[in-house]
């Protein structure tokens, strides 16, 4: 299979690398349908964070599953899935508080042995407890780009706001015009927030703010953003950091 690989700053190479092989009766093997590009990973690309040479790259990514341990028995050969960001058990405490990502069993694509998501396939441990069916009424290419928000910039954005206890008596500032400030913005709108202060330099990302929910812009950036937005909307409590 042809799978990504960092070396150095600007250069990412394409490689050939053996098949995943089922290694535990936990395990599945999904051929990637689609995977995004990061800002983690630009980051990377752009020497703004240090990355071992010659480490696979990705992160986020659903396919199809083409094979399944034997005791895999919820998830299914020819299921269209989508895979959390990163690796998780589902039994241990973090787990069960829906904090998979700090899971004390798991870890990270590309490391310990398991593949990353820029790739042709990748080998995907616990699967029944981690990927997610996406149901065949949903499998159309309109939505894939939609979809795919699920494997990680959504959930990042949702989770904020629910940690930030967001609901109808709820002014909130969501700083960051990102695409997790961008999805905070949508989920702040799903939760019913009264009012969605969005933090935005950009004006093509704050009228997608705007599109999202937002019901006011702060243009101006650092601390003075910090400022306007205590002075002009002072009864705001939470503020989603994204």
């Amino acid at each position: 299979m042809k799978v990504a690989i960092f070396y150095n700053p600007g250069d990412i190479r394409v490689e050939d690398f053996p098949d995943p092989q089922i290694k535990d009766p936990e395990d599945s093997i999904i051929r990637v349908a689609y995977s995004c590009i990061c800002g983690s990973d630009l980051w990377s690309f752009r020497g703004k964070s240090d990355r071992q040479s010659g480490t696979r790259i990705g992160h986020e990514f659903m396919g199809v599953v083409e094979e399944v341990g034997p005791k895999v028995n919820v998830i299914k050969k020819g299921d269209f899935v989508i895979a959390p960001f990163s690796r998780s058990c589902g039994l241990c405490q973090e787990c069960k508080a829906g904090m998979s990502s700090s899971c004390r069993n798991g870890g990270y694509w590309g490391e310990d042995g398991y593949d990353a998501c820029q790739g042709e396939k990748v080998r995907v441990p616990n699967a029944d407890r981690m990927l997610f069916v996406v149901p065949d009424k949903k499998l159309s290419e309109k939505l894939m780009p939609s979809i795919m928000t699920l494997a990680d910039v959504l959930c990042t954005g949702y989770h904020a706001a629910l940690c930030a206890g967001v609901d109808s008596d709820k002014t909130v500032a969501v700083i960051g015009d990102g695409a997790v400030g961008l999805c905070a913005v949508l989920a702040s709108k799903y939760l019913g927030a009264k009012k969605i202060v969005f933090l935005s330099s950009h004006e093509d990302r704050a009228n997608l703010g705007k599109k999202y929910g937002a019901s006011d812009i702060v243009s101006t950036r650092a601390k003075k953003a910090i400022e306007d937005a205590r002075k002009n909307y002072w009864r705001f409590r939470f503020r989603l950091c994204a």
